[in-house]
């Protein structure tokens, strides 16, 4: 009798041993899946700037990003106050590794490693940082010592994040201006400049291979300002218009936005990368201007944020890549009072520093039109969501079996 309860005892260990294996390897699929970053969900993100002195608390730009259901959003460092109120909110992040840091960072490893050991890995999981941004508009800009660097830090910081166990988490990736292109109209014929060109491919090689898109900061709005004569403002704020028609291709656009993007794979395409995606970093509209920025208003900056989010929700891509969905980042959360330059540098926010809408593109603001707060937006299961859940579901029942087989 002895030596059959053991038997059976024995079998039904093995028995449910055998389960918690199979429920703990469902449960390490589900957890590699949530750790292999895309660093953007869905279409839609934002650019969240504080260079204001009035600006809403990080606690309370995450509440007015989940009522505005916004899931992606960029930094322009990397704050530890935000990404503390970012823990457990669900939504996206990019950091930025600012301009700064790049010749320091070029030199090795070690200080790349230092920065994540400080500003990105204590945050994590909580916090879903899902990318560093390395620079922003380095490349096309005044200083070329930064040309130089900026490979070298790309390949620091990934290489840093590789012996953290972090690359499938964490993307490493550098936004461009428009600038780095020669041309861009018709968008077949764009190419980078030749002088970029020696710099930017070996970079585009290395995103390539570590699977980073290809970042532009693509402004309509700058574009129009420079040119109010010749470019149809519908055109640029995806109103109705005759477009244009790209003699190569004989592709029609109706709109300022998506040929940018076409250009840019052109581009891309004839260095010898017509495979890489390209996500917007930045674009967006000022709702106020000086005298000397035609189109700086509150009626053309709803009109093309407002177009813009119709078109993105679409998940339709181009003229020239229609089954790649365009992904872009809206710049800015807010009005920033302490940025330089013209007025419209300070007047591209989609909400007020109140948390107030500047204008009805569809968003809920923190408060009303009256100013009386709005009420609290719904709350999200965890870092993680039903994914979160359903881990610790299936590890609770795998415990709750072992326990069960030990009480026999």
């Amino acid at each position: 009798m002895e030596c059959t309860f053991h038997d059976r005892l024995s079998t039904r260990i093995m028995g449910s041993s055998s389960f918690c294996i199979w429920l703990l390897l469902i449960f390490s699929v589900i957890s590699s899946n949530v750790l292999t970053v895309d660093a953007f969900q869905g279409n839609y993100g934002v650019n969240y700037g504080m260079l204001g002195d009035n600006l809403p608390s990080p606690g309370s730009v995450v509440t007015l990003l989940k009522a505005a259901k916004i899931k992606n959003t960029r930094i322009y460092t990397a704050d530890h106050e935000v990404l503390k109120a970012f823990n457990g909110s669900g939504i996206e992040i990019i950091v930025g590794l600012g301009n700064q840091f790049l010749t320091e960072m070029s030199v090795g490893e070690d200080p790349a490693m230092d920065w994540i050991k400080d500003n990105v890995q204590p945050f994590l999981p909580g916090t879903r940082i899902v990318g560093i941004a390395v620079g922003n508009e380095i490349l096309g800009g005044d200083d070329h010592e930064l040309w130089e660097v900026l490979l070298p830090t790309v390949k620091n910081v990934y290489s840093a994040l590789g012996k953290l166990g972090l690359t499938k988490a964490v993307q490493v990736l550098s936004p461009h201006s428009e600038a780095v292109f020669e041309n861009s109209y018709p968008p077949s014929s764009c190419v980078f400049k030749e002088d970029i060109l020696v710099y930017m491919k070996p970079m585009l090689q290395f995103f390539s291979q570590a699977g980073s898109p290809f970042y532009i900061n693509a402004y309509p709005f700058l574009a129009y300002k420079s040119d109010p004569v010749t470019i149809d403002i519908n055109y640029a704020l995806f109103k109705s218009n005759k477009g244009i028609r790209d003699p190569k291709t004989n592709l029609h656009y109706d709109n300022m936005f998506e040929a940018q993007l076409d250009a840019g794979y052109a581009a891309l395409e004839k260095a010898g990368f017509p495979k890489m995606e390209i996500i917007v970093s930045e674009t967006g509209w000022a709702s106020k201007g000086d005298d000397n920025e035609p189109g700086a208003s509150v009626e053309n900056a709803r009109a093309y944020n407002h177009n813009l989010r119709k078109r993105l929700a679409k998940k339709k891509g181009t003229p020239y890549r229609p089954k790649l969905p365009m992904r872009a980042y809206i710049f800015a959360l807010f009005n920033e009072n302490q940025k330089t330059g013209p007025t419209s540098e300070r007047n591209f926010g989609l909400f007020k520093p109140d948390g107030s809408i500047a204008y009805d593109i569809g968003f809920t603001g923190l408060k009303d039109s009256s100013g009386h707060q709005s009420p609290a937006p719904f709350q999200v299961l965890g870092a993680y969501g039903w994914v979160g859940s359903s881990c610790t579901l299936l590890l609770t029942a795998c415990i709750t079996l072992l326990l069960l087989v030990s009480d026999s």
